[in-house]
């Protein structure tokens, strides 16, 4: 059974999602699939069908979020979201130390990639078929990507009700999204990956301080 939540657990999610999930998101890859589309296409159907797909995922994400926390004691959660914060703040910190300079580069050119193989077997001229393609490429690049376990891991903790992850995580996507698709040519070129990662790091480790505080209570 879940623990009785705060008043302010709905202000606290939705701002600890947000913050987690642009910081994830900028510099992504489907950041860049989402620039490199709109560039191609109309930036409008880019959005409908980049968000649409972040959506899908998000709701996806959540629910094993909530599942894996709905299945165990309610003593148990707070250690399990506290390990998995401090596990995941320590790679994202671990992988920012072993990053090259030129990471969004990197990640640019295989967003660029996809797109030109999925553009080399089709033409997609409708509003329909770009949101479609949109959809499709942003889907499969999120799942399993360090934004579906941002996601999942702040589902598990405690102190975070659905109504304002779910608000804060699609508030997050949206901005970045459209930040990709009307703003992506200025902004892409001026992204530090390793900053990002540092900064989701940290992030990720003030979360499990105020699990394990939650757990030792």
């Amino acid at each position: 059974m879940s623990t009785p939540l705060p008043p302010d657990s709905g202000v606290a999610a939705f701002g600890a999602s947000l913050t987690a999930i642009t910081l994830a998101e900028l510099g992504d890859k489907t950041f860049f699939m989402a620039l490199i589309l709109a560039a191609k296409h109309r930036a409008r159907d880019v959005f409908i069908g980049a968000f649409a797909a972040l959506t899908a995922v998000t709701l996806i994400s959540l629910g094993l979020g909530y599942g894996l926390k709905e299945l165990l004691p309610s003593s148990v959660v707070p250690w399990l979201a506290a390990v998995l914060f401090a596990g995941f703040g320590g790679k994202l910190l671990f992988d920012a130390q072993r990053m090259a300079a030129n990471e969004a580069e990197v990640e640019e050119q295989e967003a660029e990639k996809a797109v030109a193989e999925v553009e080399s077997r089709s033409r997609f001229t409708t509003a329909w078929a770009v949101i479609w393609e949109a959809f499709a490429l942003v889907f499969i690049a999120e799942l399993g990507d360090r934004t579906q376990f941002t996601t999942i891991f702040l589902a598990t903790a405690p102190a975070f009700g659905f109504a304002g992850l779910l608000a804060g995580t699609l508030a997050g996507h949206a901005l970045v999204t459209w930040l990709a698709v009307w703003a992506g040519k200025w902004i892409g070129g001026r992204i530090s990956e390793k900053l990002l990662y540092r900064l989701s790091g940290g992030l990720f480790l003030a979360f499990a301080l105020v699990s394990l505080q939650q757990a030792l209570s």
